[in-house]
């Protein structure tokens, strides 16, 4: 598990950004955070990493999902704060994106019976002022060399 404190939102942005440079094909990173965390945030610097462009990227919340696929692989960005049955995860094409593509999941406990053990869960939180967050990395086994070799990243807690 390491930490990383995240002064301000360009902060986030940029830790989304640097993990989407160490992202493979299947690969899940779990966001969870209450809301306002910074986890739409994260994701914002990931995908824009990962199309090379600034794109706007806003909480697919009422879509449930927005599909990059502009990308190799397409990244999947899930929003399952209204989801009310984890079976529904199915017709959102989770288990597709699972197989074939990135996976950035935001309230990833609506879905915890469909997402694998092998994942980077992040989980966010307030850190005293406005924009300020503290980020939590807890790496899968396939995540732990990528994490460790983000030398910008706080030691293990």
């Amino acid at each position: 598990m390491l930490t990383q404190l995240l002064p301000s939102e360009i902060d986030t942005l940029a830790l989304g950004r640097r993990l989407a440079k160490q992202v493979r094909s299947g690969d899940v990173i779990a966001l969870s955070g209450p809301l306002g965390a910074g986890k739409t945030a994260l994701a914002r610097g990931f995908i824009r990493q990962r199309l090379g462009r600034d794109v706007d990227v806003s909480s697919p919340t009422f879509a449930l999902v927005q599909v990059y696929d502009q990308t190799t692989p397409a990244v999947w960005h899930f929003d399952l704060y209204r989801l009310d049955n984890p079976d529904d995860c199915v017709e959102l094409g989770l288990d597709e994106a699972l197989a074939t593509g990135v996976c950035l999941i935001e309230w990833p406990e609506k879905a915890a019976a469909w997402l694998p053990r092998d994942r980077l869960d992040i989980a966010l939180s307030a850190d005293g002022s406005e924009d300020a967050r503290m980020a939590t990395l807890t790496p899968g086994p396939s995540w732990a060399d990528r994490i460790n070799q983000m030398p910008d990243l706080e030691s293990p807690t």
